[in-house]
């Protein structure tokens, strides 16, 4: 389905804060003393480097190479807090269970324990210090996949202390990851999701409707799972290797096929995920063919009406000869051209 973008959500995500619900993320938490030596040797990142407070994209790979999921990793100081599509939350729970032997290790699943929402825009650092209380400052040098805890009394008003009134509740802030916009990923528990977002509304964050949050998205050149990517992508192939594999750790499931690309392929494979600039005005379906001259030389994954550049754009696959920006295609019969990505960068972004 295509985004059908709301303005109004837009220039608040963009300009001011806007507050975007993330009910399609699932959550494990792993526990345990060997926790970040089990994940490092089957996640594509360096888990073990990771300080608490830290945190990092990763990969979860078949030994074929081939993505079983892609996650964000976030080491709180006692657990690992691993935040993943939903829909391959448990069959990714299930593959770490198998090969827990001697580790101490233990796994969760806290997807339903918390409630997820983010926070995202130029002013998401003052409002989230205005709710939470944690500081303009704290937050500004807030790494990317940062991470800390915090309270917060339900019943505070906007820019109370967080120990006045109410029940405190615990308050994980996460730098945000996947939103295609700078901001802030909450998580709290699920039976104090609906006074959070109420406070935070309260205090100036507009709501942003999923089909916008997923234009800023597609804006921002971020895959998202299952949409540009799936389990028969080799992560080179949708160019997250820069953000999602460490070439500096040692052995990983899937090690193998990624270094025999880079280095005997000299990166070179298939196909690409690419940017698309269309002309017309008719936003073209995930699964739209892609064309060069007579050629078809991919599809389309993800698809949207762009707000800051008032033109149909697209992610989607096509073949490795047709990779660079400037490059003339037509996708159902409306020319565009393929572009660098991100189409849009987030605030403060050069």
């Amino acid at each position: 389905m295509i985004p059908a973008v709301s303005l109004d959500a837009y220039a608040a995500a963009r300009e001011r804060a806007g507050l975007v619900d993330r009910p399609d993320r699932g959550r494990i938490v792993v526990s345990g003393a060997d926790r970040a030596s089990f994940l490092q040797g089957l996640l594509t990142n360096d888990v073990v480097a990771l300080q608490a407070g830290q945190g990092c994209y990763a990969a979860y790979l078949t030994a074929q190479g081939r993505m079983i999921a892609d996650l964000d990793v976030y080491e709180l100081g006692d657990v690992l807090l691993l935040v993943l599509p939903r829909d391959v939350k448990d069959a990714v729970i299930a593959k770490l269970d198998q090969v827990i032997f001697s580790e101490d290790v233990q796994l969760g699943d806290v997807t339903d324990t918390f409630a997820q929402m983010a926070v995202i825009g130029p002013e998401a650092s003052s409002l989230v210090d205005r709710v939470l209380g944690v500081g303009v400052e704290t937050l500004a040098v807030m790494a990317e996949h940062g991470n800390l805890r915090t309270s917060w009394a339900a019943s505070a008003k906007p820019g109370a202390d967080s120990g006045e009134g109410g029940t405190g509740s615990s308050v994980i802030v996460t730098r945000a990851a996947g939103t295609g916009e700078t901001g802030f990923d909450l998580f709290v528990e699920s039976t104090r999701g609906r006074e959070l977002r109420g406070a935070l509304i309260e205090a100036g964050a507009a709501e942003v409707d999923a089909d916008t949050a997923e234009a800023i998205r597609i804006e921002a050149g971020v895959p998202l799972f299952h949409r540009d990517m799936d389990e028969e992508t080799i992560p080179l192939e949708a160019g997250i290797e820069s953000r999602a594999i460490s070439f500096s750790k040692g052995c990983y499931v899937g090690q193998e096929v990624i270094i025999r690309v880079l280095h005997r392929g000299h990166g070179r494979v298939a196909r690409r995920l690419v940017g698309l600039r269309l002309q017309g005005d008719v936003v073209p379906p995930a699964g739209s063919r892609i064309r060069a001259g007579d050629r078809e030389i991919g599809e389309v994954t993800s698809s949207t009406q762009s707000p800051a550049l008032q033109t149909p754009i697209a992610l989607g696959y096509v073949h490795r000869d047709f990779v660079e920006p400037g490059t003339k295609v037509a996708v159902d019969g409306a020319e565009g051209e393929v572009v660098t990505l991100p189409f849009v960068r987030p605030a403060g972004q050069p």
